[in-house]
């Protein structure tokens, strides 16, 4: 809608930039909260967020040049400007996981324990993430005739001008919204550490490939286009979620 919130003379500020530091803001002070509640020392955690920030900008924006490697083959210092749009969740939710995963062995911290702390401040990240996405064009969706279409013409956006289009990005956002909201309904009812952790990967990747189906915006195929990378990276994911799931209940039982 309005890729630039605002100019500060020639430079400007842009929307997309401004709502994922507060996905990060808002993430981490969730996650600080629920480490007190938790009983983990929020001290512990510090280093894990800040390699978690890192890698998860560094994943996601790898993941977009690939997908989109014709056109920065062409212009690679375009790679360096991600406040503008052009981050793929999935990719920096691969390498944020395994790093993360890594970092809290390493400091023999509880790994499920604590990604299921952290889940639903990914969630809430992913929704201001999608706002942003909203805002910048970025993500958009097909042409729609229905009533809630949206239109994009600021000639700044990265969408689709002039027609009407499905609001993937509010889609996406209000998804996220419900994931949280169920994850954080979930916490006090888990049944087994890492619970939480596997129910996000697995209600994201539903929600994420049946929104894939809507979107319009080049994001790499699979299948002979039947699906696209997202949807591929999301049925495993969903796979692995169900296994961790029936895998960490069969070790709680034993």
């Amino acid at each position: 809608m309005h890729p630039i919130l605002f100019r500060l003379g020639s430079f400007n500020i842009y929307a997309y930039g401004v709502f994922i530091a507060v996905a990060f803001i808002a993430g981490s002070l969730l996650a600080a909260k629920r480490t007190r509640e938790e009983g983990i020392p929020f001290e512990k955690l510090v280093d894990l967020l800040f390699w978690m920030v890192v890698s998860a900008i560094i994943g996601a924006r790898l993941l977009f040049v690939l997908v989109n490697f014709d056109f920065f083959r062409d212009h690679p210092l375009q790679i360096f400007r991600i406040w503008e749009g052009g981050l793929v969740f999935y990719g920096g939710f691969l390498l944020a996981a395994a790093v993360s995963i890594a970092t809290l062995a390493w400091n023999r911290l509880p790994v499920w324990k604590c990604t299921d702390l952290l889940s639903p401040s990914i969630a809430l990240g992913l929704f201001f993430g999608r706002i942003g996405c909203f805002f910048a064009g970025c993500c958009y969706g097909k042409e729609t005739s229905l009533p809630w279409g949206i239109v994009f013409s600021d000639p700044n956006s990265l969408a689709r001008l002039n027609v009407h289009l499905h609001p993937t990005q509010i889609y996406e956002a209000a998804g996220s919204l419900a994931i949280f909201f169920f994850l954080n309904w979930k916490r006090k009812r888990k049944a087994f550490d890492g619970q939480l952790f596997s129910l996000f990967i697995l209600l994201y990747s539903i929600v994420r490939f049946l929104i894939e189906f809507l979107r319009d915006d080049p994001r790499g195929v699979l299948f002979g286009g039947a699906f696209s990378t997202s949807q591929g990276i999301g049925i495993f994911l969903a796979v692995s979620s169900l296994f961790m799931l029936s895998y960490l209940g069969r070790k709680r039982r034993r």
